[in-house]
């Protein structure tokens, strides 16, 4: 039997949140398809596509992971900084650098549907 769109969303919120680190769509169907074992692959990504787009979790389109959305950006942009050594993932409020996004890409006349901002590196843990 499939599940609803909204269920299917809980379930991979549920996984993201229950990690401390970014996870691949694999990853998550990995883990998943010990209670589904039908579940494929393209459910996991129509899902995440829906997260994404409602701001339930990002993207980390350098390393083709996912985190859980941990702030509200409703008139911000999420900032990730993303720990190279460990992999963790903090997430900023990034509302006072949005203004300057906005008009950079207006100099090229490029309408944005969605701001997100990676920084890679070290935390403060591993760069001690």
């Amino acid at each position: 039997m499939r599940k609803q769109a909204a269920t299917r969303q809980t379930d991979v919120l549920d996984v993201l949140q229950q990690h401390d680190r970014p996870l691949t769509a694999y990853a998550i169907l990995n883990q998943m398809k010990q209670s589904e074992p039908g579940l494929a692959a393209p459910t996991i990504y129509r899902t995440l596509e829906a997260l994404t787009q409602q701001g339930r979790a990002h993207k980390l389109e350098s390393i083709k992971a996912f985190v859980p959305c941990r702030c509200d950006h409703n008139a911000s942009v999420p900032v990730l900084a993303v720990c190279e050594d460990c992999g963790i993932v903090e997430e900023h409020d990034g509302a006072p650098i949005l203004p300057n996004l906005k008009a950079l890409a207006e100099k090229s006349a490029f309408q944005a549907k969605r701001h997100i901002v990676e920084i890679h590196g070290r935390c403060k843990i591993c760069a001690a």
